[in-house]
């Protein structure tokens, strides 16, 4: 599966639109991790846990997108896009979306 943010892939031509294709992942902070990013707000910097915890939770997301791509025959994910929102003070969305078309490769 090509996967790219941009509305063409070099050296193919669209084939077919597939259509919006998405997925999704709701992760939840957890007690231990929390702890740490308190001691973490105090001396500051990066807190690796919520780092590694929402770069799982893309790549579930990406995984659903890609899923939902191949169960319309596509080969190909244009216009990508990654947003997060918070769903609850201790959750957030991570939700991949994008347009699932076929290629064919230029002469």
């Amino acid at each position: 599966m090509i996967i790219v943010t941009t509305d063409f892939v070099p050296g193919f031509e669209v084939k077919e639109l597939k259509g919006f294709v998405r997925g999704s992942t709701v992760q939840s902070k957890n007690i231990g991790r929390d702890i740490l990013a308190g001691l973490k707000n105090v001396v500051g910097g990066e807190i690796k846990d919520y780092t590694k915890m929402m770069d799982e939770a893309r790549q579930q997301a990406i995984g659903r997108m890609i899923q939902h791509a191949e169960e319309k025959g596509a080969d190909a994910i244009i216009t990508v896009r990654l947003e997060t929102s918070s769903v609850t003070s201790a959750a957030s969305e991570i939700i991949a979306y994008g347009t699932a078309v076929t290629l064919e490769k230029k002469d």
